[in-house]
């Protein structure tokens, strides 16, 4: 209990060489400062392209990639580089939130930073950073700091990720691996991890996760071969050139889903289905725009006109979630027969499975009914064509008041809830996660707001919204199981709630199992003592 669960981040990531940082502060190398949102050191080459840094990469080069913001278009380049550093973003903007998951060092939201992509530099003040100049970046202070400094690894990453270290000779883990089993003992709450890829479920599982609570099937989508078959469904003018374009897509998701399952060894991996708005997919810059239109055999015009169409005013709010999978159906039926599929051939050599599918974005339970049987439909196509049967459940993330408020109705359909407390908090408050950065200091100044709530649940709103789905929900579905996929899954007050009001399991990112765990403990020593 004497132990703050945050705290634990000191042993897991790479910290710097204390001297040499304090040494560059000295000497005015400190040159701006954003939101620590990836606890870590990193010190590399600035690059300011996601190609660039996978083929900087490739040629022995450590890189860090610095961008105005991230898309999933990025995930490769984010992957490449030790640290990713974004001019623009909250705590849960899409840098900070895959940042996390992959275990990389991230300042987010540095408004100070000027980023030139055609010059390909950045300028700050009366710095100037070029492409392939060293800067380091601090993730758990947000400082940003031109030229190298030094770094050492955790010693538990090196005994449990890295497997360069005989766990007997490092005290340090000794100490870790003896509290982690003091917390497994005591904790109620399960603790699942987010993850997308095979290498981040072993790294969850390293760690002690019991399950995957969120695997984000949009990322799936990105990489050398997958990304043009999106781009061609998504540009697709009839329904049959889209079931073309998803034809090709479909074995690339059941290989990615074949991965997981097998790592799994049968815990529950929650699959959600497509969430972002599809223009996420499309490039926006001229040369891919071109080079795109070059391999779908159409005019630049014609993908730019595209392009615009899907063009949203407020697209956190627009055809996204489960809009996507009403307005085309054939999206959710291929993702389906991707996951079914998948789970049949891994349960046919012997590895057991427990596939849960989630649907984005409920607000109705029409939108659910709806979802659901189009994924029922394909599981029972499958499974005849496999004679297999997998169990399976199909549910839905709470993130919206509506779904909180009205979640006796969804529960007759839901056979599991999951709270998205991302944008369960950007629907409550009306404010959007990447851009609230410019003002929230303000609020934190003014004592308008105690802390960020996109770090730690607001108990007293969006507590309250969730307090009621849990209850309406099991009103109506006794025994229902609940649980909570949204970054609050690995802060530790956000645990200790979602712990007294009764939920089943938390899902965080790999690098904050062993936070939720401790955590977790933590909570049910302080129930203990209540009764």
């Amino acid at each position: 209990m004497r132990i703050d669960p945050e705290q634990l981040n000191q042993l897991l990531r790479p910290v710097f060489d204390l001297a040499e940082k304090k040494n560059a502060i000295k000497g005015a190398r400190l040159i701006a400062k954003g939101l620590n949102a990836g606890p870590g050191a990193a010190c590399g080459k600035v690059v300011f392209n996601a190609d660039d840094a996978v083929e900087w990469v490739k040629r022995g080069e450590t890189v860090i990639l610095v961008r105005i913001e991230t898309s999933p278009e990025d995930i490769s380049g984010m992957d490449a580089a030790v640290g990713i550093l974004t001019a623009r973003g909250g705590m849960t903007s899409h840098a900070a939130l895959v940042a996390r998951q992959m275990g990389k060092v991230c300042v987010a939201g540095c408004g100070a930073l000027g980023i030139n992509y055609s010059a390909r530099e950045m300028k700050v003040k009366e710095h100037i950073i070029k492409e392939g100049d060293y800067i380091s970046i601090d993730g758990t202070t947000g400082e940003v700091i031109s030229g190298k400094i030094s770094t050492r690894p955790s010693e538990i990453l090196q005994v449990i990720v890295q497997k360069s270290l005989d766990p007997e000779k490092s005290d340090m883990y000794k100490l870790f691996r003896k509290l982690m089993k003091w917390a497994d003992k005591r904790r109620r709450l399960k603790i699942r991890t987010n993850a997308d890829q095979g290498d981040q479920a072993i790294t969850a599982l390293a760690f002690g996760a019991e399950g995957i609570g969120l695997c984000r099937t949009e990322h799936m989508f990105f990489g050398e071969g997958k990304i043009e078959a999106m781009r061609e469904m998504i540009l697709a003018e009839t329904a049959e050139d889209r079931k073309v374009a998803l034809s090709k897509l479909l074995p690339l998701q059941k290989k990615d889903f074949t991965e997981i399952f097998r790592v799994m060894k049968g815990f529950p991996v929650t699959i959600r289905t497509l969430d972002p708005p599809l223009h996420e997919f499309l490039p926006h810059q001229e040369e891919e725009i071109e080079k795109l239109a070059g391999i779908m055999g159409v005019g630049a015009e014609k993908v730019k006109a595209k392009i615009e169409e899907l063009k949203e005013v407020n697209p956190m709010l627009g055809l996204r979630g489960c809009r996507l999978g009403i307005v085309y159906p054939e999206i959710t039926r291929m993702q389906a027969r991707a996951i079914f599929e998948a789970a049949c051939s891994v349960q046919k050599e012997g590895i057991e499975v427990h596939p849960e599918i989630m649907i984005p974005l409920v607000g109705n339970v029409n939108e659910l009914k709806q979802q659901a049987e189009v994924v029922r439909l394909a599981a029972k196509e499958v499974m005849e064509n496999y004679k297999e049967v997998v169990k399976y459940t199909v549910g839905t993330m709470i993130e919206l008041p509506r779904a909180a408020l009205t979640a006796d109705k969804i529960a007759e359909v839901a056979e599991f809830f999951s709270f998205g407390t991302n944008d369960l908090t950007q629907t409550t408050y009306g404010l959007s996660r990447d851009d609230a950065g410019k003002f929230l200091d303000h609020y934190y100044e003014k004592g308008i707001l105690k802390e960020d709530p996109f770090q730690t649940v607001d108990q007293e709103g969006v507590g309250e919204l969730m307090k009621i789905g849990v209850r309406k929900g099991r009103s109506v579905r006794k025994g229902l199981k609940i649980g909570i996929c949204g970054e609050h899954g690995g802060e530790s007050k956000s645990v200790e709630f979602c712990d007294r009001i009764g939920l089943d399991y938390v899902s965080c990112s790999p690098f904050r199992v062993p936070i939720a765990r401790l955590a977790a403990a933590q909570a049910a020593v302080k129930a203990k003592k209540k009764k």
